[in-house]
């Protein structure tokens, strides 16, 4: 327990759409796709990462002095962060009194995680308990392994929030641990899969068949961004495929909503905008769902 650590950008406490009953939600930093609707994007790197917050800024400039590489300076009235020379080393945030800058991304051991789901355990039930999202997880598959295989010993209920996209065996050897995989399907023309995040979308669709045919318990998360994966044939390829596999009666619907958008601007990453599902188009792709059969839901 002690030798094993990960990098989280945040533990969620109370959480009640991650998975069955009050969860503790593990937020792992870095994920191998790049989403262009992230809603999490301090999530996609694999490293801290700096996050401006404009609208508390003092104009103090005593992030400017205690920089030591000179990376912050005032521009028309506004402090502007160079961040090729910013190494994200923390002493511009421990300096900032308005609390403006912030480092996103923490290690942290095994250890002093479980200590903080511990701290909600009467709140579980039976059905409550960890849910390790991200980011990946399974990206960091070692200390995803450690914290899965304490909460077991533990009795306490575990639910991995995952893209799929891993190798096999990497998935295979956690699966045991698992009660609930929260399940990204995102798109099913394997063109546009890997346009729109960056990776194929083969693993995704050969790993689900896989857990399926271990017999593990799985709900379907499928984000509908218009213009994007909206479409009839897209949600109907999805919903077939998923008709062909034994163990899943569930699919989750994710009406896009701008969430990551000033979360880029603060982490100084480029961000595309989206419109929202309109009520039409939510409540035409849920009948879609519904006629093959599946019990459907929106958001959880």
């Amino acid at each position: 327990m002690n030798m094993a650590e990960g990098l989280i950008f945040d533990i969620k406490r109370y959480a009640i759409h991650d998975g069955p009953g009050i969860r503790t939600t593990v937020f792992f930093k870095g994920c191998p796709l790049s989403c262009w609707w992230c809603h999490n994007p301090e999530g996609q790197s694999f490293s801290p990462e700096l996050m401006v917050w404009p609208d508390r800024c003092l104009k103090c400039r005593t992030c400017i002095s205690a920089c030591p590489n000179s990376a912050i300076s005032i521009s028309n009235s506004s402090i502007v962060t160079e961040r090729g020379k910013c190494e994200v080393c923390g002493v511009c945030t421990a300096k900032c009194s308005a609390n403006a800058r912030e480092i996103v991304g923490k290690i942290v051991s095994a250890e002093e995680v479980m200590a903080e789901v511990e701290k909600d355990r009467e709140f579980y039930g039976e059905s409550g308990g960890l849910t390790a999202s991200g980011g990946e997880p399974l990206a960091q598959p070692v200390f995803l392994h450690v914290l899965l295989n304490r909460c077991k010993e533990t009795g306490i209920h575990t639910t991995v929030d995952t893209s799929g996209y891993m190798e096999r065996k990497t998935l295979a050897k956690i699966s045991s641990k698992v009660d609930l995989f929260l399940y990204d399907l995102k798109m099913m023309d394997p063109k546009k899969h890997k346009l729109h995040t960056g990776v194929s979308n083969k693993p995704i669709i050969e790993n689900l068949k896989m857990l399926d045919k271990l017999g593990k318990q799985i709900i379907i998360r499928f984000p509908l961004i218009p213009s994007v994966n909206s479409t009839k044939a897209n949600i109907s390829t999805m919903c077939e495929l998923v008709s062909g596999l034994r163990n899943i009666r569930r699919i989750s619907v994710l009406p896009y909503r701008q969430l990551g958008v000033d979360k880029a601007k603060r982490l100084g990453k480029g961000v595309r905008i989206f419109a929202k599902p309109s009520d039409r188009m939510l409540d035409q792709s849920l009948r879609l769902i519904k006629s093959y059969g599946f019990a459907v839901n929106v958001g959880g």
